[in-house]
């Protein structure tokens, strides 16, 4: 059986289809919310999944959950969705579902182990997940545009800096200098979260995922792999538990 796991973001979405048999993901995707539509429907047509979840933080056509529900068993992740792990979140009406499906991966992935899933976004959040497989929750911190994007906005004098371009310790000028804060300036913070964590809860598995973690792993210091999978891993995880009495 096949299932269709989609990961919508603030920039892009992100798709895979797994085949239940091994678990394994036979086709993934990258498309804008504008391609999506026309993507999705390709896809429900050469795949044919079975069932399908959809993870969105954004607002998104009303018709791409009306295609999913027609073509397949549609589920749409929310705070009152099954899980295969316990949610311990005390506002889950107001938690990110992407951080959710980040440590249903991660748990899947290291069971019976407390998990640590940083996901660099627009935001950055920390997930942890215990041994016993309840999620806690963690922290949310401004991203690395966001970061950027508010020193231009806050101050009268500082410019509107891109994210590309040198990236040095020691800036030589205001753009440099202002990068360098952000991007050091988040290396540390993960190093400094990560170290705060395993002092309060021992050791633990910690992930880095999101769109920014390819860029930032090479500057942080702490034990930390990347998977920029988790979160579709996670979703796969969470549709299989709700769909496993279909044939």
């Amino acid at each position: 059986m096949k299932l269709l796991c989609i990961d919508w973001g603030n920039t892009l979405v992100k798709v895979a289809v797994a085949d239940t048999a091994d678990g394994t993901f036979i086709l993934q995707e990258t498309f804008t919310a504008h391609e999506a539509e026309q993507r999705l429907r390709s896809l429900i047509e050469t795949q044919q999944p079975r069932a399908s979840i959809l993870c969105s933080v954004v607002n998104h056509e009303e018709s791409i959950e009306a295609i999913l529900a027609e073509h397949t068993h549609f589920v749409k992740l929310g705070p009152r969705t099954p899980l295969p792990i316990m949610n311990a979140y005390f506002s889950s009406d107001t938690l990110g579902m992407d951080r959710l499906a980040a440590v249903a991966g991660a748990f899947a992935e290291n069971p019976g182990k407390n998990c640590l899933v940083v996901a660099l976004g627009t935001c950055i959040t920390y997930n942890f997940i215990l041994n016993n497989g309840a999620f806690r929750g963690g922290a949310i911190s401004p991203g690395f545009q966001m970061r950027l994007d508010a020193m231009h906005q806050f101050t009268d004098g500082l410019p509107e800096v891109p994210r590309e371009g040198a990236t040095l310790l020691l800036g030589y000028d205001t753009a440099t200098c202002m990068r360098s804060g952000v991007v050091f300036g988040i290396a540390a913070e993960i190093d400094g979260m990560v170290e705060d964590f395993r002092k309060e809860y021992g050791e633990f598995h910690a992930v880095l995922t999101g769109g920014d973690a390819a860029f930032f792993v090479r500057h942080i210091k702490s034990g930390i792999f990347a998977d920029p999978q988790i979160i579709l891993k996670g979703l796969y995880q969470i549709l299989k538990h709700n769909v496993r009495f279909l044939r």
